[in-house]
Protein backbone atom coordinates (compact mmCIF):
# COMPACT_ATOMS: atom_id res chain seq x y z
CA UNK A 1 0.00 0.00 0.00
CA UNK A 2 2.69 2.28 0.27
CA UNK A 3 4.53 1.39 -2.82
CA UNK A 4 1.15 2.22 -4.66
CA UNK A 5 0.69 5.43 -2.92
CA UNK A 6 4.54 6.99 -3.56
CA UNK A 7 4.16 5.35 -7.53
CA UNK A 8 0.67 7.21 -8.15
CA UNK A 9 2.16 10.48 -6.29
CA UNK A 10 5.23 9.73 -8.98
CA UNK A 11 3.12 9.81 -11.66
CA UNK A 12 1.11 13.06 -10.48
CA UNK A 13 4.48 15.01 -10.29
CA UNK A 14 5.81 14.08 -13.28
CA UNK A 15 2.16 15.52 -14.82
CA UNK A 16 2.55 18.89 -13.28
CA UNK A 17 6.61 18.71 -13.94
CA UNK A 18 5.77 18.21 -17.52
CA UNK A 19 3.61 21.35 -18.00
CA UNK A 20 4.96 23.76 -15.44
CA UNK A 21 7.29 22.49 -12.68
CA UNK A 22 6.45 21.72 -10.04
CA UNK A 23 6.46 17.86 -9.30
CA UNK A 24 8.04 18.17 -6.09
CA UNK A 25 5.29 19.39 -4.31
CA UNK A 26 3.67 16.64 -4.76
CA UNK A 27 6.38 13.40 -4.80
CA UNK A 28 8.57 14.96 -2.15
CA UNK A 29 6.13 15.20 0.53
CA UNK A 30 4.51 11.68 -0.44
CA UNK A 31 7.92 10.13 0.52
CA UNK A 32 8.79 11.99 3.61
CA UNK A 33 5.16 11.19 4.74
CA UNK A 34 5.38 7.56 3.45
CA UNK A 35 8.87 6.73 4.83
CA UNK A 36 9.22 9.55 7.72
CA UNK A 37 12.22 7.25 9.47
CA UNK A 38 14.49 7.51 6.09
CA UNK A 39 17.29 9.15 6.03
CA UNK A 40 16.91 12.36 4.25
CA UNK A 41 19.20 12.21 1.33
CA UNK A 42 18.03 8.70 0.99
CA UNK A 43 14.51 10.36 -0.18
CA UNK A 44 15.71 12.93 -2.46
CA UNK A 45 18.06 10.63 -4.44
CA UNK A 46 14.62 8.13 -5.13
CA UNK A 47 12.70 11.55 -5.81
CA UNK A 48 15.29 12.44 -8.27
CA UNK A 49 15.93 8.65 -9.72
CA UNK A 50 12.03 9.04 -10.76
CA UNK A 51 11.91 12.78 -11.48
CA UNK A 52 14.77 12.72 -14.25
CA UNK A 53 13.24 10.21 -16.28
CA UNK A 54 9.96 12.14 -16.51
CA UNK A 55 11.86 14.62 -17.40
CA UNK A 56 13.23 13.09 -20.07
CA UNK A 57 10.16 11.75 -21.07
CA UNK A 58 8.76 15.48 -21.27
CA UNK A 59 12.04 16.62 -23.32
CA UNK A 60 11.01 14.18 -26.22
CA UNK A 61 7.91 15.17 -26.45
CA UNK A 62 8.40 18.95 -26.63
CA UNK A 63 11.21 18.31 -28.97
CA UNK A 64 8.80 16.55 -31.18
CA UNK A 65 6.10 18.53 -31.62
CA UNK A 66 7.36 22.36 -30.48
CA UNK A 67 9.66 24.26 -32.33
CA UNK A 68 12.81 24.55 -29.87
CA UNK A 69 16.28 26.98 -30.06
CA UNK A 70 17.97 23.62 -29.92
CA UNK A 71 21.35 24.90 -31.06
CA UNK A 72 20.63 26.81 -27.72
CA UNK A 73 19.80 24.44 -25.76
CA UNK A 74 22.90 22.16 -26.65
CA UNK A 75 25.30 25.42 -25.70
CA UNK A 76 23.90 26.27 -22.33
CA UNK A 77 22.63 22.55 -21.09
CA UNK A 78 25.94 21.94 -19.65
CA UNK A 79 25.68 25.03 -17.48
CA UNK A 80 22.95 23.84 -16.12
CA UNK A 81 24.27 20.74 -15.28
CA UNK A 82 27.60 22.32 -13.90
CA UNK A 83 25.92 25.13 -11.68
CA UNK A 84 23.38 22.07 -9.94
CA UNK A 85 26.80 20.41 -9.26
CA UNK A 86 28.53 23.41 -7.61
CA UNK A 87 25.27 24.43 -5.97
CA UNK A 88 25.34 20.90 -4.27
CA UNK A 89 28.87 20.69 -3.40
CA UNK A 90 27.92 24.21 -2.21
CA UNK A 91 25.08 23.59 0.29
CA UNK A 92 28.05 21.29 2.28
CA UNK A 93 29.56 24.33 2.79
CA UNK A 94 26.91 27.30 3.18
CA UNK A 95 23.81 27.38 5.81
CA UNK A 96 20.75 27.71 2.96
CA UNK A 97 18.34 28.90 5.96
CA UNK A 98 18.40 33.02 4.43
CA UNK A 99 17.87 31.13 1.29
CA UNK A 100 14.56 29.53 2.99
CA UNK A 101 13.52 32.30 4.25
CA UNK A 102 13.66 34.27 1.15
CA UNK A 103 11.99 32.10 -1.14
CA UNK A 104 8.41 32.57 -0.07
CA UNK A 105 8.89 36.54 -0.88
CA UNK A 106 10.74 36.28 -4.30
CA UNK A 107 7.41 33.43 -5.31
CA UNK A 108 5.44 36.02 -4.09
CA UNK A 109 6.65 38.82 -6.51
CA UNK A 110 6.50 36.41 -8.86
CA UNK A 111 3.04 35.19 -8.58
CA UNK A 112 2.00 38.99 -7.84
CA UNK A 113 3.87 40.31 -11.19
CA UNK A 114 1.86 36.91 -13.65
CA UNK A 115 -1.47 38.22 -11.93
CA UNK A 116 -0.87 41.64 -12.76
CA UNK A 117 -0.09 41.25 -16.22
CA UNK A 118 -3.12 39.33 -17.59
CA UNK A 119 -1.58 38.73 -20.88
CA UNK A 120 2.18 37.54 -20.01
CA UNK A 121 3.27 34.86 -21.64
CA UNK A 122 0.13 33.91 -24.17
CA UNK A 123 2.30 35.00 -27.53
CA UNK A 124 5.59 33.83 -28.13
CA UNK A 125 7.49 37.61 -28.91
CA UNK A 126 11.25 36.44 -28.00
CA UNK A 127 12.74 39.97 -27.00
CA UNK A 128 16.39 38.53 -27.82
CA UNK A 129 17.89 36.74 -30.82
CA UNK A 130 21.75 34.76 -31.46
CA UNK A 131 24.42 35.75 -29.61
CA UNK A 132 22.14 38.17 -26.95
CA UNK A 133 19.96 35.20 -26.49
CA UNK A 134 22.50 32.61 -25.80
CA UNK A 135 24.73 34.50 -23.31
CA UNK A 136 21.31 35.67 -21.42
CA UNK A 137 20.00 32.45 -21.57
CA UNK A 138 23.63 30.48 -21.10
CA UNK A 139 23.64 33.02 -17.72
CA UNK A 140 19.98 31.96 -16.62
CA UNK A 141 20.89 28.28 -16.90
CA UNK A 142 24.02 28.71 -14.69
CA UNK A 143 22.50 30.30 -12.38
CA UNK A 144 19.04 28.22 -11.81
CA UNK A 145 21.38 25.00 -12.43
CA UNK A 146 23.38 26.46 -8.86
CA UNK A 147 19.76 27.02 -7.27
CA UNK A 148 18.53 23.63 -8.28
CA UNK A 149 21.46 21.74 -6.52
CA UNK A 150 21.64 23.85 -3.52
CA UNK A 151 18.18 24.69 -2.40
CA UNK A 152 15.47 23.67 -5.61
CA UNK A 153 11.97 24.12 -4.47
CA UNK A 154 10.28 26.56 -7.39
CA UNK A 155 13.69 25.96 -9.81
CA UNK A 156 10.77 24.98 -12.91
CA UNK A 157 8.59 27.70 -12.17
CA UNK A 158 11.12 30.14 -11.88
CA UNK A 159 12.62 29.24 -15.31
CA UNK A 160 9.37 29.58 -16.50
CA UNK A 161 8.51 32.63 -15.51
CA UNK A 162 12.02 34.19 -16.50
CA UNK A 163 11.78 33.35 -19.87
CA UNK A 164 8.62 34.65 -20.25
CA UNK A 165 8.98 37.87 -18.16
CA UNK A 166 12.49 38.69 -19.34
CA UNK A 167 12.93 37.01 -22.67
CA UNK A 168 9.95 37.32 -24.64
CA UNK A 169 8.76 33.69 -24.56
CA UNK A 170 5.30 32.33 -24.35
CA UNK A 171 4.43 30.14 -21.61
CA UNK A 172 4.37 26.51 -23.88
CA UNK A 173 7.64 27.15 -25.30
CA UNK A 174 9.11 28.77 -21.97
CA UNK A 175 7.94 25.33 -20.16
CA UNK A 176 9.37 23.34 -23.46
CA UNK A 177 13.24 25.15 -22.80
CA UNK A 178 12.92 25.28 -19.01
CA UNK A 179 12.57 21.29 -19.43
CA UNK A 180 15.40 20.74 -20.76
CA UNK A 181 17.10 22.93 -18.59
CA UNK A 182 15.68 21.42 -15.72
CA UNK A 183 16.18 17.88 -16.92
CA UNK A 184 19.55 18.90 -16.88
CA UNK A 185 20.23 19.81 -13.13
CA UNK A 186 18.24 17.38 -12.06
CA UNK A 187 20.38 14.84 -13.46
CA UNK A 188 23.42 15.93 -11.87
CA UNK A 189 21.80 16.30 -8.93
CA UNK A 190 20.89 12.59 -8.88
CA UNK A 191 24.64 11.89 -9.53
CA UNK A 192 25.64 13.83 -6.58
CA UNK A 193 23.03 12.05 -4.20
CA UNK A 194 23.48 8.88 -6.06
CA UNK A 195 27.28 9.05 -4.38
CA UNK A 196 26.25 9.40 -0.61
CA UNK A 197 22.85 8.00 -0.72
CA UNK A 198 21.34 4.72 -1.45
CA UNK A 199 18.66 4.68 -4.29
CA UNK A 200 16.19 1.89 -3.64
CA UNK A 201 15.42 0.54 -7.47
CA UNK A 202 12.43 -1.64 -6.09
CA UNK A 203 11.10 1.01 -5.58
CA UNK A 204 12.57 4.08 -7.76
CA UNK A 205 12.06 1.73 -10.93
CA UNK A 206 8.27 1.72 -10.41
CA UNK A 207 8.22 5.59 -9.35
CA UNK A 208 10.01 6.55 -12.53
CA UNK A 209 7.76 4.40 -14.97
CA UNK A 210 4.38 6.16 -13.25
CA UNK A 211 6.15 9.45 -13.88
CA UNK A 212 6.93 8.79 -17.22
CA UNK A 213 3.65 8.54 -18.21
CA UNK A 214 2.18 11.16 -16.11
CA UNK A 215 5.12 13.22 -18.14
CA UNK A 216 4.05 12.08 -21.40
CA UNK A 217 0.62 12.69 -20.16
CA UNK A 218 1.13 16.32 -19.11
CA UNK A 219 3.46 17.44 -22.14
CA UNK A 220 0.63 16.64 -24.73
CA UNK A 221 -2.05 18.26 -22.81
CA UNK A 222 0.07 21.09 -22.41
CA UNK A 223 0.94 21.22 -26.08
CA UNK A 224 -2.94 20.56 -27.25
CA UNK A 225 -4.35 23.41 -24.55
CA UNK A 226 -1.47 25.91 -25.13
CA UNK A 227 -0.21 28.87 -23.23
CA UNK A 228 -3.49 29.60 -21.96
CA UNK A 229 -3.70 26.42 -19.86
CA UNK A 230 0.08 26.47 -19.19
CA UNK A 231 -0.29 29.97 -17.67
CA UNK A 232 -3.31 28.83 -15.32
CA UNK A 233 -1.25 25.95 -14.33
CA UNK A 234 1.47 28.23 -13.69
CA UNK A 235 -0.20 30.57 -11.24
CA UNK A 236 -1.61 27.66 -9.31
CA UNK A 237 1.68 26.19 -8.66
CA UNK A 238 2.85 29.16 -7.83
CA UNK A 239 0.43 29.97 -5.10
CA UNK A 240 0.66 26.63 -3.83
CA UNK A 241 4.61 27.11 -3.48
CA UNK A 242 4.10 30.35 -1.63
CA UNK A 243 1.88 28.88 0.68
CA UNK A 244 4.52 25.46 1.34
CA UNK A 245 7.62 27.53 1.13
CA UNK A 246 6.32 30.12 4.44
CA UNK A 247 4.98 26.92 6.27
CA UNK A 248 8.49 24.97 5.87
CA UNK A 249 10.46 28.17 6.51
CA UNK A 250 8.19 30.27 9.34
CA UNK A 251 5.52 27.97 10.87
CA UNK A 252 6.64 24.35 11.02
Amino acid sequence: MEAAFVIVAAGLAGFLDAVVGGGGLILVPALFATYPHAPPAVLLANNKSASVWGGAMACWQYTRRVPLQRSLLLAVLPLSFAGAMLGAWSVTRIDPTLMRQALPFMLLAVLIDAFRRKDLGLVHAARFEHAALRWRVAALALTMGFYDGFFGPGTGSFLVFILVRWMGFDFLQASAHAKWLNTASNAAALWWFSQFAEVWWHLALPMALANVVGSFVGSRTAMRLGPVFVRKIFLVVVSALVLKTLWDAYLR
